[in-house]
């Protein structure tokens, strides 16, 4: 099949590779004209295990393409993908400016009947406004199907090359019938493909993305009370977990999510609710929760130096927002450091992929270690931020050689308490009794 994918952001890249890998005709198109020559010479913006390497393969085999030229790729295509961003407006709204813009040009050069299928995640009535725009600019015959993507950064080509469902929002039978021939390689193994009106599969996504937000924003607060009345939070989410009504993911205390998805898809949810007049209550308490968790995670930090941290230097490990990505949108690791240099102290900090993007935001106000180690000489305190697999069973009696206090703060519960004061650290993690070990 015969497919465009306009915008070669993390979804857009990830769905158009993927779909080549299928055995179909891709062309990737963006404006961004030093994106395009990188991603040609098999230069990737992004880090997502797997995708470099598919990406390479699919353009030595002419099945996938980049281009700027959105006329001759949507002309060319039966399908064509809008991707492109949809960021969070002032107001906490998605900002659709970018994907109206596409609609409109696809309107201009439609020559044939195509499935114009929105991949960007867009509030309830997106579909109907985009129908519109294309219509105001032809006559021709063409459909709109909402797909939303549920792809976990880290995991995204896995994900989409092996779905556990897809949804296809379609009003229209030819258009559900070419979708499903197109998603039918991905789901040999019998997952579902799941046919709904459009908007249903636009509201599908938000809710799905609301719901894991919740779950989190929970889990915290119930680690935030196990601290306080001394309950041990990881042995309270083994107690939930095994009750197969609630199950065990998302429900890891730590610092909140972040990322591109949760906080604004949270955000654009209670939008979307206020404008038709209904409670987000819910919502709104999971998004507060979330923004609170750092500030206490902060506050531990604070406490334990009596709120004097002026010339104390601290190594950062971890900058992405989760591991086995490069991404920092909303990421913890931004509030923390922020807040930390603000008040007199030193970074010295280490991720294994988010070193680019971190001197994007950070410049020449932090220090960038090589290494988890190197990141330790002369440090007052480790503050674990991002549970690389790397960090989580390092050489403790180097680590001890190598700081001048041995404190840690572990914002992801990686360790033992036991284990890590037995071993002769200061501990502080998250929903479980602060360590008692003598101040060093």
């Amino acid at each position: 099949m015969k497919i465009c994918v306009i915008g070669t952001g993390y979804v857009g890249l990830v769905a158009g590779t993927c779909l080549a890998e299928m055995g179909n005709e891709v062309i990737c198109v963006d404006k961004d004209l030093k994106k395009l020559e990188q991603l040609s010479k098999g230069i990737i913006p992004i880090y997502e295990p797997g995708l470099e390497e598919l990406i390479n393969a699919n353009v030595a085999e002419s099945r996938l393409t980049f281009t700027d030229d959105l006329k001759t790729a949507v002309e060319k295509s039966l399908v064509c993908f809008i991707a492109v961003g949809t960021p969070q407006g002032e107001d906490g709204s998605a900002d659709l400016s970018y994907v109206y813009d596409v609609a409109s040009n696809i309107g201009e050069y439609l020559n044939g009947y195509k499935v114009i299928v929105d991949k960007s995640t867009v509030p309830v009535g997106t579909a109907e406004k985009v129908t519109e725009i294309i219509k105001s600019k032809t006559g021709i015959e063409f459909d709109i199907v909402s797909n939303p993507e549920f792809l976990k950064q880290g995991a995204a080509v896995d994900d989409f090359l092996k779905p556990d469902r897809v949804v296809i929002g379609s009003n229209s039978q030819r258009a559900t019938e070419i979708m499903q021939e197109l998603y039918s390689p991905f789901l040999r193994t019998g997952n579902p493909v799941i046919i709904m009106d459009v908007k249903s599969a636009e509201m599908t996504k938000y809710a799905a993305n609301s719901f894991l937000a919740v779950k989190i924003s929970y889990a915290n607060e119930i680690a935030n009370i196990c601290e306080k009345v001394g309950a041990d939070a990881e042995m309270v989410r083994i107690g939930m977990c095994s009750d197969t009504r609630i199950g065990s993911q998302f429900l890891f205390a730590g610092l909140g999510y972040g990322g591109s998805c949760f906080p604004k898809d949270v955000k654009a949810m209670i939008k979307t609710a206020k404008l038709n007049g209904c409670s987000s209550s819910l919502l709104e308490a999971a998004d507060e929760t979330n923004k609170n968790q750092r500030i206490l995670f902060i506050n531990k930090i604070l406490d334990r130096y009596q709120g004097d941290i002026e010339g104390k230097t601290f190594a950062v490990w971890g900058l992405a927002f989760k591991p086995k990505t490069n991404d920092m949108r909303e990421a913890p690791s931004i509030t923390i450091i922020n807040e930390l240099l603000k008040r007199g102290a030193k970074i010295k900090a280490y991720d294994p992929k988010a070193f680019d993007l971190a001197q994007t935001i950070f410049g020449d106000r932090i220090e960038y270690s090589k290494s988890a180690y190197d990141a330790l000489y002369g440090a007052d305190a480790i503050l674990l931020l991002t549970e690389w697999n790397e960090f989580r069973r390092p050489n403790f009696d180097k680590i001890k050689s190598l700081m001048k206090h041995h404190v840690i703060f572990d914002g992801r519960n990686q360790y033992d308490v036991k284990r890590i004061t037995d071993k002769g650290f200061e501990y502080y993690c998250i929903g479980k009794k602060t360590c008692t070990a003598e101040l060093v």
